[in-house]
């Protein structure tokens, strides 16, 4: 190859790894897999070996992937938080044990679990933890304290006052809590987390440290960075140190005095990952002794005295046997593979989903196909192509009914889902009723996921308009329900009665249609009859409505199933008309911004005294924006509100500007 092809591939490769970087580190959306990743990255490696003069210092091989997030308070490491250079065969690893032989003498070996999950530097003064912060580029990271005091595994107080301790580990979220996760974020209809990586890294990066707690993190701690109060001399007496302490230490490591004994612990290591209730992708091999790891340094981005070694993802081949449709929580059929069972790193796989109908298209797939299985981040089996077609093999191709309940399914422009769009779909129920009773639907006091199955499962409650039939005996009958719990959820279904009509017609599940859209509906048709018998170019010129969500209202409303519904709904007495009208209309053409936490009225509270009087709310601040309205523990909103010379309010001043 010559220099100048050399330095155009080298420019693309980098280009690619800094697109996948922010995707991966900073936006925690990977796009491609480790592998692919690892690929691009070594490719760059190999080039800029061959041609150091294509080396620059923004090289993607030169710097940590990761960058620190606006939103939180920089953190400067004074001891730099490295990345691990890779290796992926038994002859890289030797390489490595003769770089370090050729430094030191007689090197001992810790070995121990990659975790795959997001770093973190913890920092304690006189045995209190007093600041987290998250690795960022190596050098400066996010300040994520709060964060990581919701973590119950990361003590909060040592067993041993230290003048001062840093300490490295891996925030993870188990696989059991990841496919909880995933199921409520079905059942809450927003998109799951690819992998528990990223939900461990989309958990610490919250604003709210509630939603944080909620998550359940672990940690495992598997480095100090800096200590006064003690002399530690080895890896294996830090790790032994840490766990009197009180820390969660990666749960096994095994001392090697050879680089055979080190690939036999490798090895066992891989061939265990997937029996671990936490994700692992790779294993880490470390010089033990501290006087070494002097001696050997670091390069600008390794240290040289440790090494990565990254497991390949394990693929093996398969008969595909059958194909079942499921109609998820929120509508969305998705094809699912049974195959001949097959073992595929550390467990048996007989099942993988199939996705949608572009992914099956893509791939050609036919029932009676050979394919090759593989677990993205190992955990979740995957088709990653067609080995061979069986004979006379037929393109599979979706229903065009639902298999639960028999209704037509759609599948609507620039969507990949089919789905079906019966509200009383008993596949759908469970999510649906979920959402009905939401804090920004119906808004039942009560009836919240736990409840709600509990109907399900009793048989209770079938549509939406059973809940307003439900008996106080009925109620009584449920885990954990007394006379006076009863009494409350009575009450509040009976209260919910009430609600304006944009509550319901957020509450019916349309889709696209948000709390703002069913606002504007409400406010522009009135009654439920109004948006039933509007045609859809009437719905389309509402002004911020448009042709998707018309289409989609238009399409909801002429469903027999819907007609059934709300003529139970109405005949259990709940509200179909619009009871918000404006007070005035002295906000007119204003727009407004809500950041912290006001002392006495809540987020929807203030909104809709705004809007009652003419204003709009945003989510975000612009030009255009013109008030801001904060209260504690304002953000971003408020430092770009002062940037761009926007009003701040008080909550009192807001009040004042309507007259008190």
């Amino acid at each position: 190859m010559e220099l100048e092809e050399a330095r155009k591939i080298s420019q693309q490769l980098s280009e690619q790894i800094r697109y996948h970087n922010e995707k991966y580190y900073v936006e925690d959306a990977p796009e491609i897999d480790d592998f692919e990743y690892d690929a691009l990255y070594r490719r760059l490696e190999q080039i800029e070996s061959q041609f150091p003069e294509l080396v620059t210092p923004d090289s993607p091989t030169q710097k940590v992937g990761g960058e620190a997030l606006a939103k939180f308070s920089p953190v400067h490491h004074t001891v730099p938080m490295e990345s691990l250079h890779d290796s992926f065969s038994d002859e890289e690893l030797r390489d490595f044990d003769r770089r370090v032989r050729e430094a030191v003498e007689k090197p001992v070996y810790i070995v121990e679990p990659k975790f795959d999950g997001l770093s973190v530097s913890a920092e304690y003064r006189d045995g209190i933890f007093v600041r987290g912060s998250t690795r960022g580029d190596g050098f400066v990271g996010e300040d994520i304290t709060e964060n990581l005091r919701t973590i119950r595994s990361l003590p909060k107080k040592l067993s041993r006052p230290l003048p001062y301790l840093e300490v490295r580990g891996e925030v993870y979220m188990a696989h059991r809590i990841f496919f909880e996760l995933s199921a409520m974020q079905e059942l809450e209809g927003e998109k799951p987390f690819k992998n528990p990586r990223n939900a461990a890294a989309g958990s610490l990066r919250q604003k709210n440290s509630k939603i944080t707690a909620s998550r359940k993190l672990d940690i495992f701690v598997f480095n100090v960075q800096q200590v006064a109060g003690i002399e530690l001399n080895s890896h294996c007496q830090s790790l032994d140190f840490l766990k009197e302490l009180g820390f969660s230490v990666s749960p096994f490591y095994k001392v090697c005095h050879s680089m055979d004994e080190v690939l036999t612990e490798v090895k066992r290591i891989g061939e265990i990952r997937g029996t671990l209730d936490y994700s692992i992708d790779g294993a880490v091999v470390k010089v033990d002794s501290f006087s070494q790891r002097r001696e050997l340094g670091s390069t600008a981005k390794f240290p040289r005295w440790a090494e990565a070694f990254k497991y390949p993802p394990e693929e093996k081949q398969t008969k595909l046997l059958t194909i079942d449709v499921q109609v998820g929580r929120t509508g969305a059929l998705t094809p699912i593979g049974n195959f001949e069972p097959v073992d595929l790193a550390g467990t048996t796989v007989s099942r993988a989903t199939l996705h949608n109908q572009d992914f099956i298209t893509e791939k050609g797939i036919c029932v009676g196909d050979t394919v090759v299985l593989r677990k993205a981040g190992e955990i979740i089996p995957e088709v990653v192509r067609v080995v061979s077609h069986s004979e006379g093999a037929a393109p599979f191709v979706m229903p065009e009914v639902c298999p639960s309940c028999g209704s037509k399914v759609t599948r609507e422009k620039g969507e990949a889902a089919t789905r079906c769009t019966n509200p009383e779909c008993p596949a759908q129920l469970l999510r649906h009723l979920i959402h009905f009773c939401s804090r920004n639907a119906m808004d039942i006091d009560g009836l919240g996921p736990a409840v709600i199955e509990q109907l399900v499962d009793k048989k209770l409650v079938l549509s939406p308009a059973d809940l307003y039939v439900l008996t106080k005996e009925k109620i009584l009958g449920l885990e954990r329900k007394g006379e006076k719990s009863a009494d409350n959820l009575i009450a509040a279904i009976k209260h919910s009665k009430q609600n304006d009509l944009y509550r319901l017609l957020f509450a019916l599940g349309i889709p696209h249609v948000g709390q703002k859209a069913a606002k504007l509906l409400a406010s522009r048709f009135g009654t439920i009859e109004g948006v039933f018998q509007a045609e859809e170019e009437m719905l389309a010129s509402v002004e911020g409505i448009g042709e998707i969500i018309a289409q989609s209202v238009r399409q909801f409303f002429s469903l027999p199933n819907t007609a059934h519904l709300i003529g139970r709904l109405k005949d259990a007495g709940v509200n179909m008309s619009c009871l918000t009208v404006a007070d005035d209309s002295r906000f007119q053409g204003k727009t407004f911004v809500l950041t912290g936490s006001l002392p006495n009225l809540t987020r929807a509270q203030a909104t809709e005294l705004i809007e009652r009087h003419g204003g709009k709310v945003s989510g975000s601040v612009s030009k255009k924006t013109n008030y801001v309205v904060a209260g504690d523990d304002a953000g971003s909103k408020l430092t770009k509100a002062n940037q761009l010379g926007i009003e701040v309010l008080s909550e009192r001043e807001l009040e004042e500007l309507l007259g008190g």
